[in-house]
């Protein structure tokens, strides 16, 4: 895959999905579908240059377009050059000004929410109850375009993990609503360090405090502590080489369920039903319902805020019982059982219909986090 737009040989499709590493991993099954709608053109991606070694992981880029934006604005791609995109697909928003940033380059064809048909018939409806993977789908296939919601993992990386086996635990998030307490993460960390399970702390740019923190209240060695934010394909060998990641709604949550590693999601303060993972034993995801709150709120989510320490380090013990008695590392003493009460169960059925699990039967207990992905 290429860094900038060079080829002048193949008729070009360009995609506008210039957001975070969630929202890439989140659209990946529409990706591939565009990949194999149109295999004779050139897949041009529009997204910010940090995203390039996880675009050419999905195997349905060619080129990426480096934009530059603040926050989830939509960026300029008057950079754009030689023809005009064959086809121009806006998987950014559904709002007139993305539609407009790839109308200005005048493609021959413009798929947006905000665009009516080629006869002019209305443009597909949004729905803002929908699941994200289910969102593109849908509007995809509303052109004409087959895509799967279920087509969202990546082959992990060829390259080791130097803590294979470990739980991971990444407590950072771009946002401070989808913040977990660090005090709770610490003590996460401490049970499963007094129960003898490597752990290890990962973070982003500017988080090495954060970590230094946790790992030092819960008594982790440094050594154990992964600061500066990893190159991606370190960060996805340490994450598909796991044995648990623990995170709140972040990207790299996405990317340990692309990567098929099970996994721990604390969600607040947007639900589960909207952004989590398709129902899989392999990924447990602790939410307490409630009123949605502000995303880009500058304290942790009140709901996010209701999940408890017991009830991770609960869902890791299980996770890890579930993953020795399928023949992998057991673990030496973290109790699974009793420390969380919500209960358990497969799947949810308010996700609008996305692969990989029967009918769903989500129950919660009394002041309780709804569990999603139970392990059997």
């Amino acid at each position: 895959m290429s860094g900038h737009v060079t080829s002048r040989r193949r008729p070009r499709v360009l995609v506008l999905r210039a957001l975070g590493l969630g929202d890439l991993l989140a659209g990946v099954p529409a990706l591939r579908g565009v990949r194999r709608a149109f295999p004779g053109h050139e897949i041009v991606l529009a997204a910010p240059a940090s995203l390039y070694d996880a675009a050419r992981a999905t195997g349905a880029v060619d080129t990426l377009l480096p934009t530059r934006a603040s926050g989830r604005a939509v960026p300029s791609l008057r950079h754009w050059t030689g023809d005009p995109p064959e086809v121009a697909v806006d998987l950014h928003g559904n709002g007139p000004e993305s539609r407009d940033a790839l109308a200005e380059l005048r493609p021959g064809r413009l798929l947006a929410f905000a665009a009516p048909g080629e006869r002019g018939e209305p443009p597909p409806e949004w729905r803002a109850d929908e699941h994200e993977r289910d969102r593109w789908c849908r509007f995809l296939r509303a052109y004409g375009i087959p895509a799967d919601p279920a087509d969202l993992r990546l082959a992990p990386p060829l390259r080791p993990s130097a803590a294979a086996g470990a739980v991971v635990v990444h407590p950072g998030a771009d946002s401070a609503a989808r913040r977990w307490p660090a005090d709770r993460y610490a003590e996460v960390v401490a049970g499963l360090v007094a129960a003898g399970v490597r752990t290890v702390l990962t973070g982003g740019p500017g988080e090495d405090g954060l970590l230094a923190g946790i790992a030092d209240s819960a008594g982790l060695d440094r050594c154990d502590v992964r600061c500066g934010g990893l190159p991606f394909e370190e960060f996805s060998a340490l994450i598909a080489r796991a044995a648990v990641f623990v995170s709140g709604d972040t990207g790299p949550a996405h990317l340990a369920v692309a990567l098929g590693t099970s996994s721990v999601t604390l969600f607040g303060p947007v639900p589960p039903r909207l952004w989590g993972p398709p129902p899989d034993e392999r990924h447990v995801v602790l939410w307490h319902p409630g009123p949605p709150g502000d995303p880009h709120a500058t304290v942790p989510d009140p709901l996010l805020s209701r999940i408890r320490a017991a009830e991770v380090h609960a869902a890791v013990g299980r996770l890890l019982d579930h993953r020795a008695g399928q023949g992998g590392t057991p673990r030496h003493g973290a109790s699974g059982g009793g420390a969380s009460g919500g209960d358990t169960s497969r799947g949810d059925t308010s996700r609008g219909g996305a692969s990989g699990g029967g009918t769903s039967r989500t129950r919660t207990a009394p002041g309780a986090a709804e569990v999603l992905g139970r392990v059997r």
